[in-house]
């Protein structure tokens, strides 16, 4: 739960021990009184396309979360101030940085912060945020994982280790096509993170519906969703769930298409060295690149399907919520 007494419902801070972070009126008055916030990360608009499309979807994907009843939550470092929430002009400021603002992964927030530098943050940085003020659902297109090659290059994405230790339920696509899938399910297995997929037994591959692989896990309604997050936080076990969301059929590109085109955008990053936290900016651009578009269409397209399935599942937690701390307020009279 967000920490009661450092909040105002006109908006406030989170201060002391555990951070100090800005949280936009709209946000902080949802989460004091239980209603529906969706977390939402900003790399995809500093590094994921270019301005003034960044900023479109920016809006289009805020727009869908507010349409379907929930509050958008977008996360980001700004003057070195961690924000929940961005205004119009803040979102704008963050689009029109674009790579000029620092790719911030949790081990990077400290450094953002302690030279008041301008941060995009990744899946694990915006769960630790979403997590510290008490938003259980974010959404976002694909979370990172273990690279191809990984087993030799060790190159293993945050995002794994953040869903192992952090409460936050993240609403994705599956995993990132570039990246190696079986391996990095079995990683979040080690994690110990429930890995769902919804409305199919499948998880999905991010720019197809499916990865030709099978989960333990699946859930058919947002209220399944809801019932799954609530457990695992009544449990205290202390970490994530990851619910995949494949694609919609009608966005979905071809998978020989964007396989072929992985595997050159591949052969380029090790011909040119790329690698680290520079590899996926990359790879997802020339991927773009050699399928004349259609890989930023199809990511732009499922990222609003994953923010209208991230709000549903929102609002279904906050009235199972509801339900629950009315039925204890009886039976305590």
């Amino acid at each position: 739960m967000m920490p009661s007494s450092s909040v105002s419902s006109s908006g406030g801070e989170v201060n002391g021990g555990r951070g100090h972070v800005k949280i936009a009126p709209e946000v902080s008055d949802a989460l004091l009184r239980g209603r529906a916030v969706v977390a939402l990360e900003s790399t995809i608009i500093s590094h994921g396309m270019p301005y003034p499309q960044n900023l479109e979807t920016a809006r289009e994907v805020e727009h869908v979360i507010k349409e379907n009843g929930a509050v958008p939550a977008t996360v980001a470092i700004l003057d070195g101030v961690p924000c929940i929430g961005l205004s119009t002009e803040e979102l704008d400021r963050l689009a029109n940085l674009g790579i000029k603002s620092q790719k911030t992964a949790r081990r990077d927030i400290a450094h953002v912060v302690a030279t008041r530098g301008n941060g995009a943050t990744t899946v694990s940085a915006t769960m630790f945020f979403a997590s510290l003020v008490g938003i259980p659902v974010f959404v976002t297109g694909g979370i990172g994982g273990v690279h191809r090659h990984g087993e030799h290059t060790m190159d293993i994405s945050s995002d794994l280790t953040e869903l192992g230790r952090t409460p936050v339920t993240v609403i994705s696509a599956g995993i990132k096509s570039i990246l190696d899938i079986p391996r990095t399910l079995e990683y979040l297995e080690t994690q110990g993170v429930t890995v769902a997929a919804y409305q199919t037994h499948e998880f999905p591959a991010f720019f197809t519906e499916s990865s030709g692989y099978k989960v333990h896990c699946r859930l058919d309604t947002p209220e399944e969703c809801a019932r799954l997050i609530d457990a695992n936080m009544k449990l205290g076990l202390g970490s994530g769930i990851l619910i995949g969301v494949p694609i919609p059929a009608e966005h979905a590109a071809s998978g020989a298409l964007i396989e072929s085109a992985i595997q050159r955008a591949l052969r380029e990053a090790s011909d040119n060295n790329v690698t680290g936290n520079s590899a996926t900016p990359f790879l997802l651009a020339r991927v773009n690149e050699l399928t004349g578009g259609a890989s930023l269409a199809a990511n732009i397209a499922l990222v609003k399907n994953n923010a209208c399935v991230g709000a549903n599942i929102a609002i279904a937690l906050s009235n199972l919520r509801r339900r629950n701390n009315m039925g204890h307020g009886k039976s305590s009279l």
